[in-house]
């Protein structure tokens, strides 16, 4: 018989254990499946510093305590668990299943987490933290003084680029078009920048990056011109990527409604999805702000939420006006 749970979590990064945290703290019986090793993508930064109450940690660090946290309260954690199979049962409780294993819970988050979509190009795995960066608000920082190039076209590759003009010497953003697809006052914003007397910024378009060069850490871009094929190896000294994010959520196609891009649609203010019972927190849900607070944050909303799902099931049913109340919730 497959065993029964409280609350099963699937995904051990940030927002998983903490909302294991909290959920075993509140004796709870809970279980974390992780497809690979707790951290998620957090495992990859050796220098996390907008952390609030952190002047600096490094990502495993963090995630060590976090995960010795939630077993201290009686939070299973258990790795190479991938799961295979989702079901709601008649009953009301929930079904997991991870190959041949089985398990049953009255309350699922979701808490997948998401990866930063890649160029794909030379260099760019093996300098990842070594001037490849996918995080402009996290990095931007340890550019000081520096030259760097940004990549991409959308809302999130301008703000970024703005930022990092606040800290880099010299930023170059390079777009694959002729126009930038983000909306217009922000593709303006970035413009009127660009063409202030002394700008340290410039705009490359029509250009792609086609490899990341540097031994140990990044020296230059090799960049093409999309329209006459021509290449130059651009000096910089980080290579910043915003392209986009991807979620982790191929296997949840059929189970819960997904974005069309994957991303876990819910309500912003519980976490709740279309399936009662199944929350989400993270990075893998719409409207995340794709920071290691924030996460930490929704599991936190996420476990407190369920623990108002098991007093009152019709509280899925209910809109989020109506829960606030007059007085807030």
């Amino acid at each position: 018989m497959p065993e029964n749970y409280d609350c099963i979590i699937v995904g051990a990064g940030p927002a998983g254990l903490a909302a294991a945290l909290y959920s075993a703290r509140d004796r709870l019986k809970t279980l974390v499946l992780e497809k690979f090793l707790p951290g998620g993508q957090i495992n990859n930064t050796d220098r996390i510093e907008n952390y609030p109450g952190l002047e600096r940690i490094d990502g495993p660090g963090l995630i060590q305590v976090m995960q010795k946290q939630a077993e201290n309260f009686g939070a299973q954690i258990k790795t190479s668990k991938e799961v295979t199979g989702l079901k709601r049962l008649e009953n009301g409780l929930l079904e997991v299943t991870c190959d041949e294993e089985k398990f049953l819970t009255r309350v699922l988050i979701l808490a997948a987490g998401s990866d930063y979509r890649k160029l794909g190009i030379p260099g760019e795995k093996k300098l990842a933290g070594a001037g490849v960066s996918y995080c402009g608000t996290c990095d931007a920082p340890f550019f000081k003084g520096k030259k760097v190039v940004t990549v991409g076209g959308g809302n999130t590759a301008i703000e970024e680029t703005l930022h990092l003009t606040k800290f880099a010497e010299e930023v170059t953003i390079i777009h694959r078009r002729d126009e930038f697809r983000a909306a217009k006052v922000l593709a303006e914003e970035l413009q009127e920048k660009a063409g202030q007397k002394d700008s340290h910024l410039n705009i490359k378009y029509d250009t792609v990056p086609v490899a990341i060069n540097g031994p140990d850490k990044v020296l230059s871009v090799r960049l093409r011109n999309v329209k006459s094929g021509q290449e130059e190896d651009y000096t910089c000294d980080g290579v910043f990527v915003f392209i986009g994010m991807v979620p982790n959520t191929g296997f949840l196609k059929g189970f819960v409604e997904l974005t069309g891009n994957g991303f876990i649609k819910c309500d912003c203010a519980y976490l709740r999805t279309n399936v009662p019972g199944v929350f989400t927190a993270g990075d893998c849900r719409i409207g995340a702000a794709m920071q290691l607070a924030t996460a930490v944050g929704d599991g936190v909303v996420a476990a407190m939420m369920l623990k108002q799902y098991f007093r009152d099931k019709k509280f899925w049913d209910q809109p989020v006006s109506d829960l606030l109340g007059p007085g807030g919730w």
